[in-house]
């Protein structure tokens, strides 16, 4: 069973940091806009409900999402047994 150690990785900012511009790049990208463009949450709510409606965009988030989440030291997707061990980031345990 593949499993991610989230409670860890939840406590270390780059986790969220690699989640957001996993999440954030193929809008910007395919919407071609800049942050400037988000200027009142009327326009961040129009791209997040365009983007739920597009599969393309979808289907670009989640294979950047995947990129994210995966840990390419270890066979398949999921964390390590060492990993999975860990109680705080940078395998404090």
């Amino acid at each position: 069973m593949t499993q991610l150690n989230l409670k860890v990785r939840a406590k270390n900012p780059q986790f969220w940091i690699s989640v957001a511009l996993a999440l954030g790049a193929p809008l910007f990208a395919y919407y071609g806009i800049s942050g400037a463009e988000l200027t009142t949450w009327g326009s961040v709510w129009k791209l997040g409900t365009d983007a739920l409606s597009n599969p393309y965009v979808l289907t670009l988030m989640g294979a950047s999402l995947y990129g994210a989440l995966n840990d390419p030291t270890t066979k398949g997707f999921g964390d390590s047994q060492r990993a999975m061990s860990y109680h705080k980031p940078g395998g404090g345990r």
